[in-house]
């Protein structure tokens, strides 16, 4: 999720999940998972947006600061995550499949 900047990110013990932005709903949080899966993230969100996020059916963003002011440039420097936030997508539009209902017009006798 984080790609790149997993490396570059302190230990995440708990950072809350918003819908669409830091204003928005707080949806739940999630922390670093440990063990095994030491480089996974446990998310603590009701079931049906865990199903709607492992189906793809969110965008995410995250918000960070640099941990250490004092190192130079952005290409190494530490961060600290702050949150994550998940913006729903527009479902895709099926092939074939008429996006207006045409209504049958029936004539009175």
């Amino acid at each position: 999720m984080l790609g790149n900047l997993y490396s570059r990110c302190n230990p995440i013990e708990s950072i809350p999940v918003y819908l669409k932005d830091e204003s928005g709903e707080v949806l739940g949080h999630v922390d670093q998972g440990l063990g095994h899966y030491a480089d996974a993230f446990s998310f603590h969100l009701a079931e049906d947006i865990c199903k709607r996020l492992s189906s793809g059916q969110f965008a995410y963003s995250f918000s960070y600061d640099y941990a250490d002011d004092s190192s130079p440039g952005d290409a190494g420097r530490k961060i600290k995550l702050n949150c994550i936030c998940l913006t729903p997508l527009s479902p895709p539009v099926k092939p074939g499949v008429p996006k207006v209902v045409k209504q049958e017009v029936v004539a009175e006798k």
